[in-house]
């Protein structure tokens, strides 16, 4: 039997450093909430969907305040001027997105439906690129906008190969932010993922009334997989086979993008 070596007295630098890494925690819990915000949020539903107290929830905003990360009107905070070069950054010198725009717009263009590109974030997808096909949708859902995993093919298609376990912290997730009914359950999440054996998911009226969706994965070096591809088109331009006719050319755009990404941190 082997016998666990003593472990060693804490360096006198742990609990400082600790402490420091507590508070920018706390700080990008209250900064992602007011992403996912629909509009400015007061302190008190901050504090509350945050899980802290209001001293400790102010103290946070102030700080954001003072780098431009959070803009306040009388009792109100939103995201505030800060993010805007951060997101010029992101989308001018990200792989994902520079390498992902042409494809995009071949995809587009050969089946006429919009193609988007989403990014898995913690326990939510992000739109991350777009081009608009011969139809326009009918609701704005604009670059950077956190959606769920739980409904829409582009999030459902990276749930696919998903552990139990995972799936599980997924679906309390999703109810624990609102986007599911508390009833919701890792049973009901299994019942929306594709079968298995099949390589895309499809939607119809889920995230957004009289919108039809598919998607497939992006393959990587893990096997399980943090971007999707996804053509989408308003129910009125294409049914549920127009949609499905497209997954050849999904898995083209898939596999010529994750050749690109190999190399990088994708």
């Amino acid at each position: 039997m082997t016998t666990a070596a003593p472990t060693p007295p804490p360096s006198t630098d742990d609990g400082p450093k600790a402490s420091n890494m507590r508070s920018l925690s706390r700080a990008l819990e209250v900064y992602a909430e007011l992403q996912r915000a629909e509009r400015p949020q007061r302190l008190s539903d901050l504090a509350r969907a945050c899980g802290m107290s209001l001293p400790t929830t102010l103290r946070i905003l102030r700080v954001l305040q003072d780098f431009g990360m959070v803009s306040q009107t009388d009792k109100s905070y939103r995201i505030g001027p800060a993010v805007l070069p951060a997101a010029r950054s992101y989308l001018e010198n990200d792989p994902l997105v520079v390498s992902s725009r042409p494809i995009l717009q071949q995809l587009a263009t050969s089946t006429g439906l919009t193609a988007s590109l989403y990014t898995r974030l913690g326990y939510e997808r992000i739109l991350v690129a777009r081009v608009d096909g011969e139809a326009p949708l009918r609701y704005d859902l604009p670059l950077g906008k956190r959606l769920p995993l739980t409904i829409g093919a582009a999030g459902k298609i990276l749930l696919a190969s998903a552990p139990e376990e995972e799936l599980q912290q997924i679906a309390d997730a999703a109810v624990a932010a609102g986007q599911e009914d508390k009833s919701f359950t890792t049973d009901d999440l299994k019942q929306r993922l594709p079968e298995a054996g099949v390589d895309y998911a499809y939607s119809a009226d889920e995230r957004a009334t009289g919108v039809l969706s598919v998607a497939v994965a992006v393959p990587n070096r893990t096997g399980q997989p943090t971007e999707s591809i996804a053509l989408t088109s308003p129910v009125e331009a294409a049914s549920e086979d127009t949609l499905k006719a497209g997954v050849p050319e999904l898995r083209r755009a898939a596999r010529t993008l994750s050749a690109l990404l190999e190399g990088s941190v994708y």
